[in-house]
């Protein structure tokens, strides 16, 4: 890992999962996390995208937004909302979304959620769902504590489980077993164009 930069990059997501992945990724690429807005999700910055987009003629911003089921390519999708960036804005999309990055350290999650490295996709960013897809893994998992904690109760109306969040960030934050941003990015071009993206910003 590289000394951090003396400046800051500030940044805007949509949940607080992506947030912890965010500040992972701009560490790893030896950047300092600045102030980082998430939880408001993705509408919330399509309308605020245009300040986002001012605030970046005199600091560094990285915006980072999930595909999920747009019908629009990553390219597409970033000269629609952006269509003139500011040199120091950084819009980032991930395919189709941040869970599909995760999926990517085939045998960090596999070990994480405890089912076979057989079953874990081998090209997340073709994956449709990859929220779904990790859930459905989480089911398959031989911890009773994952199964419980990230998998949906019967009639509950939820899409995950109670401690999904914490559960996936938990992953995310484990320096010494869980997500190696370098190795996820061998099997997601999304996140190895991103990296890519963000080392520039180091050097």
């Amino acid at each position: 890992m590289k000394n951090l930069r003396p400046f800051f990059v500030t940044a805007a997501v949509e949940g607080t999962i992506d947030e912890a992945a965010l500040r992972i990724l701009l560490v790893h690429c030896g950047l300092n996390p600045g102030p980082i807005y998430s939880g408001f999700g993705k509408n919330y910055i399509r309308q605020r995208i245009k300040a986002y987009n001012q605030a970046a003629r005199h600091s560094t911003w990285v915006v980072l937004i999930d595909l999920n089921h747009e019908s629009e390519c990553a390219p597409a999708l970033r000269r629609n909302w952006l269509p003139s960036p500011n040199p120091l804005m950084n819009m980032r999309v991930a395919v189709r979304g941040i869970e599909s990055w995760l999926l990517g350290d085939q045998e960090r999650i596999a070990s994480f959620l405890g089912v076979p490295l057989s079953k874990i996709p081998q090209k997340p960013d073709s994956i449709h769902n990859p929220k779904k897809t990790m859930v459905e893994l989480a089911a398959r998992s031989r911890v009773r504590n994952i199964r419980e904690d990230m998998v949906p109760r019967p009639g509950s109306g939820r899409i995950v489980g109670p401690l999904y969040t914490a559960r996936v960030i938990e992953f995310i934050s484990d320096r010494s077993v869980g997500w190696r941003p370098e190795i996820a990015a061998r099997n997601s071009a999304s996140l190895n164009r991103c990296l890519l993206c963000l080392k520039r910003l180091e050097s």
